[in-house]
């Protein structure tokens, strides 16, 4: 029986029947795998360019080529166009579109409310807390520094709540001068109100706001004949003034964003300069995913639309590119943000000498970057004629394992491809039902849990399987391949040397029947041993957070008829869970709500 040919997509016909409304334009090719996404204030006009012009370039001509069917999405204006591609663009990531490769949520500075004594922290994912956050900083290194000078100017406490509930006396923090141990009340709740007040104000960016206040109450102090006080504050005034003098960048007098975008041999960098309130928050650097023909002025415009699409927006953006719908995008960040946001490009003076330092920062990145790409290439190139493959492999998959003493068992896996890490596909798997140490167990246990999927016909088939141990580890990966009923992925053992020095390793090609001593010289040993490290690392990463929060847990909770408050107070009264091991029955009895029967349990509990 002969399959039925397939039919080409009639463009033209697609063009006759749309409407000149502004709107969002979506194609799909024959496997309805999404192609690219656009927006356009006229559609017709729009999407007749791509099937009415006789020449196109090679991207856009190699994009048609596959289009199979298309949807189109009327919106009211061109704003909600822009808005609704940008956001179709980040979460369904198409094949032709510029897409910004940032997966990583970024770090704020948590201030709890609703207590007597609220805390700073350092916070990353969902803002559902209770209480403010302020950001979001460009690096952990930026919230870590602040908090830093958070606990040297004002001393609001930066403990957990746990640890702050459960102190009988001050901890070294109020020893070296950093906290005013509101957890025996040595600071009044109305003075560490105060202190709270100005580090939002501070962390608002009201720094000499908190300074006129703090002198005001410096003045009051001293007239009052408060000289311990008024030195006190003195000495915080110095070290505001000290701090505006160290941090604050001349010209840098508003909130803004500096970006700049430099393109080479296929590969962007957009590098972005934060300021907020005449303060240096640091840089961080872009590389997004574009076709080989993007200008700078199509990666910047995706990236505004992109980047600023779910984070609070400054009220300046300074970029080192223009394009037509500069305006239109300038007046949605706006909408958005609740207050004025320019686009700037023809700026003088000092914002002119932040866009050049902006394209300094880009263009040595990408400068770094395709030096690494280039050393990674040669290094895959070297791998596929170590282990004698017909091209380089394009998937690289490796698992590790991690436990102290068979506790908290976490197996890894990372993957690699010709651009480096894909961190976005990495895994982890919680290891439960083995017997405690066995690594073999837990090795075929998180490999038929990853594989399974592959035999189902979902997920993506690794080319090599690295294997971090000897033969009976790679024994289980192959046990389960075939369990699995999965061939065509090559499994390699890699095995310490004998005195587990670096470059000794020895790679285990079991259905090969044979092993390679590379060498400390070769790039392909090189290759294989910063995968198997990171698998290393995020095993170890895994299984530390999963050990703590297991030890974290107390045993007083599996005693019924202990609940919160009861677990508190009995902590608090015996100074821990050791104090409350080493507590007999009678002493437990003296804690207002144990009877005698709940103190018999809990000493058998602990002691059981």
């Amino acid at each position: 029986m002969q399959s039925s040919p397939v039919v080409p997509f009639d463009g033209k016909a697609l063009v006759r029947n749309l409407t000149t409304s502004p709107g969002v334009y979506r194609y799909f090719d024959a496997g309805d795998e999404l192609l690219y996404v656009g927006k356009a204030g006229n559609l017709k006009k729009r999407v007749s360019s791509y099937f009415l012009r006789p020449k196109m370039e090679p991207r856009i001509a190699a994009m048609v080529s596959q289009i199979a069917r298309a949807e189109i999405t009327l919106t009211r204006t061109e704003g909600e166009a822009l808005l609704l591609e940008a956001q179709l663009i980040k979460s369904l990531k198409p094949r032709y579109n510029i897409l910004l490769r940032d997966d990583k949520s970024y770090p704020y500075i948590y201030l709890s409310t609703g207590e007597a004594y609220p805390r700073l922290a350092f916070h990353r994912g969902a803002k559902n807390l209770p209480g403010k956050f302020f950001g979001p900083f460009p690096s952990t290194y930026a919230v870590r520094e602040s908090l830093n000078l958070m606990q040297k100017l004002f001393k609001v406490r930066q403990c957990e709540d746990s640890y702050f509930r459960n102190r009988s006396r001050p901890c070294l923090q109020y020893q070296i001068g950093r906290c005013t141990a509101p957890c025996v009340e040595l600071i009044s709740a109305q003075d560490y109100a105060a202190d709270v007040r100005h580090v939002q104000m501070f962390l608002e960016g009201r720094s000499s706001a908190v300074i006129d206040e703090l002198a005001a109450s410096m003045d009051a102090a001293s007239r009052a004949l408060q000289f311990e006080r008024a030195a006190l504050l003195r000495d915080q005034v110095a070290a505001l003034r000290q701090l505006q003098a160290q941090h604050h960048i001349q010209g840098a007098n508003a909130d803004m964003d500096v970006i700049a975008c430099r393109i080479e041999s296929g590969l962007a960098c957009v590098s972005v300069l934060f300021f907020r309130d005449g303060i240096s928050l640091g840089t961080r650097d872009f590389f997004p995913r574009l076709p080989w023909d993007a200008s700078p002025a199509d990666v910047l415009a995706t990236f505004v639309a992109q980047y600023y699409l779910d984070r609070p927006v400054p009220r300046e953006l300074i970029l080192t590119e223009a394009w037509p719908e500069i305006e239109l995008l300038a007046e949605l960040l706006s909408s958005q943000a609740g207050h004025g946001v320019e686009l700037k490009t023809r700026v003088r003076g000092d914002r002119a000498r932040f866009l050049q330092m902006a394209e300094r920062n880009a263009q040595a990145s990408l400068t770094a970057r395709l030096a690494s790409r280039q050393t990674l290439g040669t290094r895959f190139d070297d791998l596929q004629k170590l282990l004698d493959l017909s091209e380089p492999p394009k998937r690289i998959e490796c698992f590790d394992i991690s436990h102290t003493m068979g506790e908290a068992t976490v197996a890894s896996c990372v993957v690699f491809g010709p651009e480096g890490a894909e961190k976005s596909h990495y895994r982890r798997f919680n290891i439960a039902g083995i017997t405690p140490g066995d690594d073999y167990a837990a090795m075929h246990q998180a490999l038929t849990r990853r594989f399974r999927k592959v035999a189902e016909g979902e997920g993506a088939r690794p080319d090599l399987l690295l294997i971090d141990g000897g033969h009976g580890q790679v024994k289980q990966a192959l046990d389960v391949l075939q369990e699995l009923g999965l061939s065509g992925i090559l499994v390699v053992g890699v095995a310490k040397g004998p005195a587990r020095k670096a470059g000794e390793e020895t790679l285990i090609l079991a259905q090969a029947g044979r092993e390679v001593h590379p060498g400390p010289g070769s790039p392909a040993l090189h290759l294989v041993a910063a995968v198997r490290d990171e698998a290393h690392r995020f095993a170890i990463s895994g299984h530390r957070r999963r050990r703590e929060k297991k030890r974290e847990r107390s045993s007083l909770e599996e005693i019924a008829g202990v609940g919160a408050r009861r677990r508190s107070e009995l902590l608090k009264a015996f100074g821990g869970l050791a104090g409350v091991e080493a507590a007999g029955v009678e002493e437990l009895m003296r804690i207002k709500g144990v009877s005698r029967e709940l103190a018999t349990r809990i000493y058998d509990h602990l002691h059981g």
